[in-house]
């Protein structure tokens, strides 16, 4: 009897101490919110009691501007320790001069709040030579139109005085997205209205695995890397600079066929001195930015490559000058007598032969195509652009606009960094201004 009695209160006991733990581990969330001055060492206090307690960290995320910080983090604690944490980080709020607030989160929030973590991210970024109030709320209320949330906000480009000018200034936004676009054709065609209406520049891109990880960028050479286009230069040279420049106008316009627009252009070259070609090429206009976005892309170990319906002599101009690794142009048939015939030799780089070209080389480089980059300004352009993984317009013609994805008009080429992800931060003294 007393081993059955014995047995009996051990289960008892047994019991009383499930429902003991049961309770002690009973756990709640609670947000910890702290704003005021930034300082090192803030962190670390604040971790420090919690980790007295064994708290669990389920979310943290912090901002600072000008040096005044919002830091948010969201932890599960056993509920029989929730006030003394308060408490205590309460004390050492008021010791560190910053302000500080709790607020409870349920297990149903919390859950609910999760589940919207599997959603799709898209990366908007938004970019001029300044940014006001009214262009970001422009670009704001198209998104919050099209349903989207935003979850974090994020400067890329430095910090501007206001007391010493400085050339070329930029700004860029980050803004990260959670959520699935209502309309995303018409969320596009509204970001390029605001794009030509308000001096700005917009990429919207789906945040993946490839958007940080492109490896090859294919360029086109006249008006894009360089201001001017090569084929002009030597028509003024030959005395046919307006009727030239007349047919190259209509073909980046997309009136004519590149081909055809090609062969009566270098036609109209017969007769002209190949020495000619030298003097244009070291005095070629580079586009704003080219320096600066060749040197990091290089030091980043992006395969770079130039596909221009231009001339070969000019690429590897540029190719010698930049380290470029490809250059596809069109080359122009030289007679014994040293001057141009008004005919080219093999065949002509036109938009359908970009696209190719640019495969050929991800494939030849064992670079997926949604690793590659495509960047121009002509409808001969356009092919190579839809088939990129980004494909960028630059300063380029209202149809090559309303075409492409994302597009670069109110700043230098360097623009292109800041649609990779690069932040000024991370580019040391190539990432001044």
């Amino acid at each position: 009897m007393k081993t059955e009695n014995k047995q009996k209160n051990d289960s008892l006991l047994a019991a009383h101490g499930a429902q003991e733990n049961t309770e002690i581990r009973m756990q709640e969330q609670i947000l910890v919110r702290i704003t005021g001055q930034d300082r090192p060492g803030l962190t670390a206090s604040v971790m420090g009691i919690l980790a007295k307690y064994d708290a669990q960290i389920l979310d943290i995320g912090q901002a600072d501007i000008h040096s005044t910080l919002s830091l948010g983090i969201l932890i599960r604690i056993e509920e029989t320790h929730s006030g003394q944490v308060m408490k205590e980080l309460l004390f050492k709020a008021t010791e560190l001069g910053v302000n500080i607030g709790f607020s409870p989160i349920s297990d149903d929030e919390y859950e609910d709040w999760v589940g919207h973590q599997g959603k799709n991210r898209y990366i908007l970024m938004v970019m001029g030579r300044q940014l006001e109030a009214r262009q970001i709320e422009a670009a704001t209320r198209v998104i919050a139109d099209q349903g989207l949330n935003i979850d974090s906000i994020l400067r890329l480009t430095g910090r501007k005085s206001i007391k010493n000018s400085a050339k070329h200034v930029r700004a860029c936004i980050e803004f990260s997205l959670r959520g699935e676009p209502r309309d995303r054709k018409e969320m596009q065609s509204k970001l390029m209205k605001l794009s030509s209406e308000m001096e700005i520049d917009f990429s919207f891109q789906k945040d993946d695995m490839f958007r940080r990880m492109r490896r090859l960028i294919c360029f086109d050479m006249d008006s894009t890397l360089i201001q001017t286009e090569c084929i002009d230069e030597l028509a003024e040279r030959n005395g046919v600079g307006a009727e030239v420049r007349a047919i190259t106008e209509s073909a980046m316009r997309g009136e004519i066929d590149f081909k055809e627009s090609f062969t009566r252009r270098v036609a109209l070259l017969k007769g002209l001195d190949v020495s000619v070609m030298q003097e244009i090429a070291e005095n070629l206009p580079i586009t704003e930015g080219v320096d600066r976005l060749m040197t990091i892309l290089k030091r980043c170990g992006y395969k770079i490559a130039i596909l221009s319906g231009g001339f070969t002599y000019f690429g590897e101009y540029l190719q010698r000058r930049y380290g470029i690794d490809y250059v596809y142009a069109n080359e122009l048939e030289i007679g014994e007598d040293g001057k141009l015939t008004g005919r080219y030799v093999g065949e002509i780089v036109d938009g359908h032969r970009k696209a190719e070209l640019l495969k050929l080389i991800a494939q030849v480089e064992k670079v997926n195509l949604a690793q590659t980059i495509a960047v121009g300004d002509g409808a001969n352009d356009l092919p190579m652009i839809s088939e990129a993984g980004l494909g960028i317009a630059f300063h380029a013609k209202p149809r090559v606009v309303a075409n492409a994805k994302q597009s670069i008009n109110t700043i230098g080429l360097d623009g292109v960094l800041y649609f990779l992800g690069f932040k000024d931060s991370y580019l040391g003294d190539q990432g001044k201004l």
